[in-house]
């Protein structure tokens, strides 16, 4: 029937991430019945660059709750959008970012229009009756990520970094491989080795959820454990060589380095080990990382403004750096880090930007601009990120290589069957991984 796609309804409540924090919850319905149900919560690190979510203050819920947010999507954005065509999200988006003109997303909430366009998304998907990522890039969605799975992390080991919680957190990273199940296998012959180390060396024992382990590892190492984090890279190494995937996997880190910031200062507190570092230092520390470890992608490894110092380690290491702090899923700020070449790939994070539209004109921008792009899930997307990733056909993403996001790659893959392709060393940024003529 002609109307199938068109929206009958729009609802949102107040549910809670993984990590307990409050978070929006849309659900939009169409008139074929098809369902789209998305969450926006709020992440470890938080950019301040970041559309501002709406949040109630108070006391409840340590001000964190989100049912304004809730009443937005309900009383002002829902009955906007009825009627409108779920396969279009360009127009839907359009008509929601303008509700209350320019400021939109700022009254109303960035992490209202993010559950909004997103469940429009996966509902239009569903109404069309076709996989989330066909309706994302079409017939050319067929690359799938290199596999990779958090390890270990924490940031209170060294007395400093408090807000970062789980930073900076390590992944294993399997790209030479031929396919992702190859892949797959690998990840979890060499977590499961760590796992082992874990238990032997420091009674530690990995994190698991109802999905089983969903972005992996062993967080919030104890004090006193190591002196610095040198021990952790020189353990990981060794995990990965004892298995002969020495130069087919590698070592992922997200630094956070904001959370270790010192503004006043100007300098880097109790990141790695303990103690204060200067620019200099940092820049430094990050190219011998780079040298000695077989480190194949650091995410936000300096200050979120710092965009000369990124193009520094562009310059002078020769893998993957990567911004999200430093870009916040902005258009603005990815131009302005492509003119001074600051990092070489973007993190993808819907709501960090506020819609699926926005997000789309950013990867657009920095594949055109030859920068790589690395969805991530930890602000609500869960499972749903696989799809996004092979729809943007990226060439990483951030720690979904075991558990229910492992599942549904491989689910993927059996779907495309002949059609799909492994990312691998092509899909790392980096002269490391330039794939020469003939290989």
């Amino acid at each position: 029937m002609k109307d199938k796609t068109k929206i009958r309804s729009v609802t949102a409540r107040q549910v809670f991430s993984g990590r307990g924090h409050p978070g929006v919850e849309a659900t939009i319905v169409t008139e074929n019945g098809a369902v789209g149900i998305v969450h926006a919560t709020a992440g470890v690190s938080v950019g301040t660059h970041e559309i501002a979510f709406q949040y109630d203050g108070g006391t409840k819920w340590r001000g964190m709750g989100v049912t304004q947010a809730v009443r937005n999507v309900n009383e002002i954005i829902g009955p906007a959008l009825i009627g409108l065509d779920s396969a279009n999200q360009m127009e839907i988006d359009h008509v929601m970012l303008n509700l209350r003109g320019p400021d939109t997303k700022v009254i109303l909430g960035g992490n209202a229009t993010a559950a909004v366009s997103a469940a429009v998304l996966k509902a239009g998907a569903n109404a069309l009756d076709i996989p989330l990522y066909q309706h994302i890039g079409g017939n050319r969605a067929v690359t799938l990520p290199n596999a990779s799975f958090g390890c270990i992390g924490g940031s209170t080991r060294y007395g400093t970094g408090l807000k970062a919680g789980s930073k900076p957190s390590y992944s294993f990273v399997a790209y030479d491989f031929e396919s992702y199940s190859e892949a797959v296998h690998a990840l979890w012959e060499v977590f499961s080795d760590w796992k082992r180390l874990m238990a032997e060396k420091w009674a530690l024992r990995p994190i698991e959820t109802s999905e089983g382990w969903t972005s992996g590892g062993f967080v919030n190492i104890p004090p006193g454990y190591v002196e610095s984090d040198e021990v952790l890279w020189q353990m990981l190494t060794e995990t990965i060589n004892k298995r002969g995937y020495e130069n087919r996997m590698g070592i992922q880190v997200d630094v956070a380095s904001d959370s270790f910031y010192n503004h006043d200062e100007i300098t880097y507190e109790g990141l790695f080990f303990k103690g204060k570092r200067d620019r200099d230092e940092q820049i430094a520390l990050i190219i011998r990382m780079t040298k000695d470890y077989p480190f194949v992608i650091i995410e936000d490894p300096l200050f979120e403004d710092d965009f000369e110092g990124h193009a520094t380690l562009v310059k002078e290491t020769d893998i993957q750096i990567v911004g999200d702090d430093l870009f916040t899923t902005n258009p603005q700020r990815v131009e302005h880090g492509v003119a001074l070449s600051s990092a070489n790939t973007v993190l993808l994070k819907v709501n960090q930007i506020g819609s699926i539209t926005e997000s789309l004109e950013m990867i657009q921008l920095a594949y055109e601009n030859g920068y790589a792009v690395m969805p991530c899930s930890s602000r609500g997307e869960n499972i749903d990120i696989c799809d996004y990733s092979v729809g943007i056909n990226a060439g990483t993403i951030r720690e979904t290589g075991l558990g229910s996001p492992a599942v549904r790659f491989m689910q993927i893959e059996r779907e495309l069957g002949r059609r799909a392709r492994y990312a691998g060393k092509a899909g790392l940024k980096g002269s490391r991984f330039e794939v020469k003529g003939g290989e």
